[in-house]
């Protein structure tokens, strides 16, 4: 799975472009990624990447980064030594582009806006 290009609104994953937040999960596309509370990333707004074992998480923030993860979450990660990355989406994807084609076991979410 690679994220070809990315723009405010517009991310382009396996030559399909999407204008809504979106997840990859261990390799499989989630569209339309819609958290409980907006712009802050909650435990159960991750629920089917932390039953993947995905080892790293990067989660992209948007432009220019105004989505937070939560306390809860980042507790959670942390207890199941689980590597959290969180980057302005420009860089997440490059960051995802990178360790996924390092092979690494990566899952991601990425807000396109704010």
């Amino acid at each position: 799975m690679v994220i070809s290009d990315f723009s405010f609104g517009r991310i382009v994953v396996n030559g399909r472009t999407f204008n809504n937040d979106i997840k990859i999960v261990l390799g499989q596309l989630v569209p339309d990624w819609w958290r409980s509370s907006g712009h802050s990333v909650e435990v159960e707004d991750i629920e089917d990447i932390l039953n993947s074992f995905s080892e790293i998480i990067v989660i992209g923030k948007g432009q220019p980064g105004y989505m937070k993860v939560s306390g809860a979450l980042r507790r959670h990660l942390k207890e199941n030594h689980i590597k959290l990355i969180e980057e302005p989406t420009s860089d997440a994807v490059r960051t995802f582009n990178c360790l996924t084609a390092e092979g690494k076991p990566v899952s991601g979410g990425f807000h396109l806006s704010c």
